[in-house]
């Protein structure tokens, strides 16, 4: 099982933390802080996989991750995980983000941290892998960006205002959207 996703900046910046058990914020930051430390100290020839941490606690836990320009991406997970899997996982969830984003870069996932949210849960949904298809994953998460612009779309063509006509159309709603 996947305890916990995190994405940081070689500064150490946390841009993406998702927790699948209950820690208190402190403990989060604790965790995120300690990753950081584990991850940004090694050298470029080791191995990616980790034991130990804080988040882990017990023996059997690891850390695996990846890193990518500025980025790195950890996942922690049980003993039950195949790192190899979970390594392929990260190259898989990149893949994806590059592919929604045409060349992802870290401003990305600043500025659309709900985009990024929304293709991690097509994968790991608590805790759990759920889809490691790429082209699966990007199909639903262009469905999802159809429904949401169609939402949108028909919220703008509906007027409200005693004038009536679409939205575009009607003096108050045009203030009101831009």
């Amino acid at each position: 099982m996947i305890k916990a996703i995190l994405i940081f900046s070689n500064q150490g910046k946390p841009w993406l933390s998702k927790f699948y058990q209950p820690y208190s914020e402190d403990t989060q930051q604790q965790i995120i802080g300690e990753t950081f430390h584990l991850v940004s100290k090694r050298d470029e020839n080791v191995c990616n996989f980790l034991e130990g941490g804080l988040l882990i606690g017990r023996s059997d836990n690891k850390l695996i991750y990846r890193h990518y320009a500025t980025l790195y991406f950890v996942f922690y997970v049980d003993s039950s995980e195949s790192e190899l899997g979970i390594f392929d996982l990260i190259q898989v969830f990149v893949e994806t983000l590059d592919k929604c984003f045409e060349n992802v870069c870290e401003l990305d996932l600043i500025f659309h941290v709900d985009k990024v949210h929304n293709i991690l849960v097509e994968m790991v949904m608590g805790g759990m892998v759920l889809e490691t298809n790429m082209n699966e994953i990007v199909t639903q998460i262009d469905t999802q960006n159809k429904l949401e612009k169609s939402e949108a779309d028909s919220q703008l063509s509906t007027c409200l205002h005693p004038q009536g006509g679409q939205s575009l159309k009607c003096e108050q709603c045009r203030k009101e959207y831009i």
